[in-house]
């Protein structure tokens, strides 16, 4: 599948350059290639930036793993995780790393959240019977981390408070609701297509408490009024973050373990899985970058939109298709169509509203698939890509028509 739409992206580059050539615009030509050398290179700074954090967290994982601190934390979704992954070993340390990196997702700690997936995806490889083909916990893994549940979407409500929004954390409960949605879908569409038993006490006790605390989180912060919102969400990113750093230090202290060299270990691992995933950034990025280059990704956005006129829907949320479009390909791509929107429309036109619901909606999912399993060498990715561009469907779907629930211009 990967393989397809990797060549589709090049080949259908290659007909919007020749229709461009044909409409008299000979400068395509240049500025797709300048943008795919441009892209090759940034894809590798991307690659070196990630190693820092990468070295940071992995040598802080390697602290937890060894005092037993991911241990304690698995057994609080052991009886889940059995259910949904059961080729796993029961003492496999990769439900420990499962339950960090979905941690730091719900918690919006994305620099945290990338080494701990990159951590279970390698632990997971080791039990996978097929090392070139992604197992079923693999993908179920995949399509749950790239659809993840965001608490504090801290980025979008920082960006929204640069451009000036009289009401920053407006966005807080419908990306919380969006995200969720997209969790859902995705991890019910993986189950069904690995005909998992879901209809049992355990799974349905396990989904009723996480949409119980979803809810109450919503409730919680509605209450609150719009600077309390956002000063509260930086100030428990920050919270948060140095506790768990601190946190795993003083476990090993406690365990009377050499807590530095143990760091030292994991950091070289971060680095080792940085220079793997090089060759998989470069492939990924090179032909999305081509792709939105030549013209295809506007193409897109002017097809829906006439679709849309052409049976009499609203189209007032057309301006936020490009950050929609974008966003399972580049998380910058996204980012800079976002702030493109704000630009143009305003941060708090509809425009403005609906961009930041989708860019907090979902992940960028052909980059952590490229990460994840170029990390490990899969190629062969099986189902993972349809089901988490399932989810990234539903929660732009579900976006929107939050925007227009939401909204309150």
């Amino acid at each position: 599948m990967l393989n397809i739409i990797w060549a589709a992206f090049f080949i259908l580059s290659l007909l919007a350059a020749i229709f461009h050539s044909a409409c008299g615009n000979w400068q395509i030509w240049s500025q797709m290639l300048n943008s795919l050398f441009d892209t090759a290179e940034t894809s590798f700074k991307i690659a070196l930036n990630l190693t820092g954090i990468l070295c940071f967290w992995l040598g802080l994982m390697k602290i937890a793993e060894k005092s037993g601190l991911t241990d304690m934390l698995a057994k609080a979704l052991y009886p889940l995780f059995r259910k949904i992954m059961p080729e796993v070993p029961q003492n496999s340390p990769a439900f420990g790393s499962i339950v960090m990196n979905i941690a730091a997702n719900v918690l919006g700690l994305d620099n945290a959240a990338t080494p701990m997936g990159l951590k279970a995806m390698e632990q997971l490889q080791e039990v996978n019977k097929h090392k070139d083909e992604a197992s079923n916990p693999q993908i179920m893994f995949m399509v749950i981390n790239s659809s993840a549940v965001t608490l504090i979407p801290i980025t979008i409500l920082m960006y929204r408070h640069q451009f000036g929004s009289l009401n920053p954390a407006a966005v807080f409960i419908p990306i919380l609701l969006a995200t969720s949605i997209s969790t859902l879908v995705g991890f019910l569409a993986t189950a069904a297509y690995q005909k998992l038993n879901i209809l049992n006490k355990v799974v349905m006790a396990y989904l009723a408490a996480a949409i119980l605390f979803v809810s109450a989180t919503a409730w919680g912060f509605y209450a609150l009024d719009e600077q309390t919102k956002a000063e509260v969400s930086v100030i428990l990113s920050n919270l948060i973050m140095m506790l768990i750093i601190s946190g795993f230090i003083i476990s090993g202290l406690i365990k009377k373990l050499n807590v530095y060299e143990l760091f030292i270990d994991g950091a070289k691992d971060g680095f080792k899985i940085a220079v793997q995933i090089i060759p998989y950034l470069v492939a990924m990025l090179t032909a999305i970058a081509l792709f939105r280059t030549a013209g295809c990704m506007d193409f897109i956005t002017r097809g829906i939109a006439i679709i849309c006129e052409t049976f009499g829907l609203n189209t007032d949320f057309v301006p936020a298709l490009p950050t929609a479009l974008m966003k399972p390909l580049s998380g910058s791509g996204a980012r800079a169509m976002m702030l493109d929107t704000f630009q143009t429309y305003g941060v708090d036109s509809f425009a403005g509203f609906a961009a930041s619901l989708v860019q907090g909606s979902t992940e960028t999912t052909f980059y952590v698939l490229a990460v994840y399993f170029g990390a490990v060498k899969i190629s062969k990715t099986g189902a993972a890509l349809p089901l988490a561009l399932l989810a990234d469907l539903a929660g732009i779907t579900a976006a929107i028509i939050l925007a227009y629930l939401f909204y309150q211009g």
